[in-house]
């Protein structure tokens, strides 16, 4: 891998100097001398439940009284044991089982053995946790853990013994002052507005930790303002983070009016600009557009999380904070990716997709990018980040992004970041009823010497979609040394079927019998095997139409896909 440039080195620098001095503060406020500092009157009652707004699956207490416990796409079998007893199969089943999260599926069943299990399970935590380490003591899993089990507090402190109970309100207690003394040592982005989020929900729902609420409040609303851009994206870039984290926040401005106290303004304000965010980036199949970290997902969530906007949401024509055009007319729609990656410190799931794009037909998706695979498929992430798992050019088998390889910065975000594109242009507009957009980027540049620049044009009727991918020098005119090979990938969703009619021209079916034909005459056009990472069942093959060729410096490709709604395969 190239070496690093002064810049990245800068900023591995100073991201070590900030983690050593929230490390630092999270010491010195969790000794003894501080913590009394963050200890209420005693938490010895809940005052508010918010409400559950995640879905919740019943069947999931037939699976635990049946000594299994399915987390994270992964199932242990606990042969008697309890859940915390057991050797978890992966990292991601610990930290969901240590979130609680999964206690609203007991709730859901409004059985007393269920109730009565999820109580036990919550007691025996109690009684194994006696140091404050490990797993079940990350910031972000405090804070989850807490948000589950004020969440839950109805099911769970009802019929308890005087014993029980106090354990239960004393732990809780014992956390929210461990969470106020630690949350700045969480990772940067997600987790550390959940463990804010906790922290205000804490301070508000139970009794004797109002103290800090105002602390609290007002590094949230720090927090929301520096991660949540003007459109309403996340600075990672990634959709999929919105939709949970908007069901965090919407419950705490109704326990802010069970409070009697006025809700920030902009707790609400964030929640409305994703909710718009959202809406932009969801396409005819009910899921968001494939960018950026996006994984498994089901049109229930996003419609349920999107039901709470109201009809006054506009969907705008482009994101450009986060970098994404929207393409919209009849029954297409085409999300595209015209920004560069994000932050190094928040760029470990972020994916070289620059210029790629998803499009679907009525409810139907048509191209879809491979997505982020799941928890159970981790081995198939460094090939779903790569450029050509996306619907773009790849140039020389070559990602447009690189990865950072550097084991402190790999250590410090938990993962190896990508760079670049550093310049991504975009210009989109009308003209008599289509829609264009116009962009580019330079991740070819310092390499090879070329911007890859893309053109798409989507007719009035949405039944027409014409495409120009081009190689250029930035300036001037360019002749390789040697040509380059390229490849322009157009992954089709599994549902697809595509035969090859021409040499330059394919057919591609989609469920319902309707027919897109895809077309070009610059390039060879191939039919090849894909592959789907975000199957909720886990990746599935699928097929990708690739134009395929070599430039000496200047290449110009045009293609188009045509849809005929009286065409029937």
């Amino acid at each position: 891998m190239p070496s690093l440039n002064v810049t990245e080195r800068l900023k591995i620098r100073s991201l070590s100097v900030e983690r050593l001095r929230r490390r630092a503060l999270t010491r010195t406020l969790s000794s003894p001398t501080f913590r009394w500092r963050y200890a209420g009157a005693g938490a010895d009652q809940i005052l508010i439940v918010p409400q559950e707004l995640r879905a919740a699956d019943p069947s999931f207490w037939s699976e635990v009284a049946h000594g299994h416990f399915g987390l994270a796409s992964q199932i242990a079998d606990l042969k008697g044991a309890s859940p915390f007893r057991v050797q978890p199969p992966s990292l991601a089943w610990a930290r969901e089982l240590h979130g609680f999260g999964w206690l609203r599926h007991l709730a859901a069943t409004e059985e007393e053995e269920a109730e009565a299990a999820a109580r036990e399970l919550v007691l025996d935590w109690i009684a194994l946790r006696n140091t404050a380490s490990g797993i079940a003591y990350e910031p972000e899993i405090v804070g989850r853990r807490l948000i589950s089990w004020i969440a839950q507090a109805g099911m769970l402190l009802e019929n308890l013994d005087a014993r029980s109970y106090s354990a239960v309100m004393s732990s809780m207690g014992q956390q929210i002052v461990t969470l106020k003394a630690t949350w700045r040592s969480a990772p940067d982005g997600i987790p550390r507005l959940i463990c804010l989020i906790a922290l205000v929900l804490s301070d508000l729902a139970v009794s004797g930790h109002d103290r800090q609420l105002k602390d609290a409040q007002e590094a949230l609303i720090e927090e929301l303002r520096r991660q949540i851009l003007e459109d309403g994206g996340h600075v990672s870039r990634s959709a999929s983070v919105l939709a949970d984290l908007i069901l965090d926040l919407l419950p705490l401005g109704q326990c802010f009016h069970s409070r009697g106290r006025q809700p920030p303004e902009e707790i609400s304000a964030s929640v409305k600009k994703s909710l718009g965010f959202l809406r932009f980036m969801r396409l005819g199949d009910g899921m968001l557009a494939r960018f950026n970290g996006v994984s498994t997902g089901s049109p229930a969530t996003v419609a349920t999380v999107l039901g709470y906007s109201g009809s006054d949401l506009e969907v705008p024509a482009k994101a450009r904070a986060s970098g994404y055009v929207r393409l919209e007319r009849g029954d297409t729609v085409i999300v595209a990716d015209v920004g560069s990656p994000p932050p190094l410190e928040m760029a470990t799931e972020a994916q070289a997709g620059a210029l790629s794009f998803e499009l679907s037909s009525r409810q139907y998706l048509v191209l879809a990018n491979g997505g982020f695979p799941g928890p159970a498929d981790q081995s198939w992430v460094a090939a779903a980040r790569a450029t050509a798992s996306h619907n773009t050019l790849v140039l020389a088998e070559t990602s447009s992004s690189r990865l950072v390889r550097h084991p402190q910065l790999e250590a410090m975000i938990g993962g190896m970041p990508i760079k670049g594109p550093d310049n991504v242009f975009s210009a989109s507009g009308d003209k008599d009823g289509h829609v264009f957009i116009n962009t580019s980027h330079d991740g070819y540049l310092k390499r090879f010497g070329l911007i890859h620049s893309r053109r798409l044009s989507l007719s009035a009727d949405g039944n027409r979609l014409e495409g120009v991918d081009a190689l250029r020098p930035p300036k001037g005119q360019l002749r390789l040394k040697t040509d380059l090979p390229y490849a322009i990938h157009f992954h089709l969703h599994p549902d697809c079927l595509c035969t090859l009619d021409q040499p330059t021209v394919c057919r591609v079916k989609l469920p319902d019998g309707r027919v897109w034909i895809f077309s070009t005459k610059d390039a060879a056009l191939t039919i090849e095997e894909s592959i789907f990472y975000v199957d909720s069942a886990g990746p599935r093959p699928s097929l990708q139409i690739v134009l395929r060729g070599t430039t000496f410096g200047e290449t110009d490709v045009h293609w188009s896909m045509r849809c005929d709604p009286a065409m029937l395969g």
